[in-house]
């Protein structure tokens, strides 16, 4: 593994939510450290990943984001970001895929939304 390695802290669920809080880079290095954490969470109907402690995310973590939403929709699931920054948005909107991501500013914003979209 890297110098920065990524770690991965689940947050009590919240409402349906699993929650998972990123922390280092997310890169080829440790890709397989952020799946198994996904598949952890199949449960829940949405995932939402805080990405506030993710300085930047290279093609592979990208990927891997990219695979965690295209599984969780085929299930009837739903991923959310939420604290993303200016570089890792850049790299969304390079690649054409903030439009799969539901993006909040922070954790409470998204189970908030999240939960009032359910009970609508």
């Amino acid at each position: 593994m890297g110098a920065n390695p990524l770690v991965v802290e689940r947050l009590v669920p919240a409402r349906g939510s699993g929650i998972l809080c990123l922390q280092g880079p997310l890169t080829m290095e440790n890709v397989m450290l952020f799946q198994s954490a996904v598949r952890r969470e199949e449960n829940a109907d949405t995932v939402i990943f805080d990405l506030s402690q993710v300085p930047f995310i290279d093609s592979a973590g990208l990927g891997s984001l990219v695979s965690a939403y295209v599984s969780r929709q085929k299930a009837g699931r739903k991923v959310a970001l939420t604290g993303v920054n200016e570089r890792i948005m850049k790299l969304f909107k390079i690649t054409r895929v903030e439009g799969l991501f539901l993006i909040f500013r922070t954790i409470d914003a998204a189970v908030d939304a999240l939960s009032n979209a359910a009970q609508a």
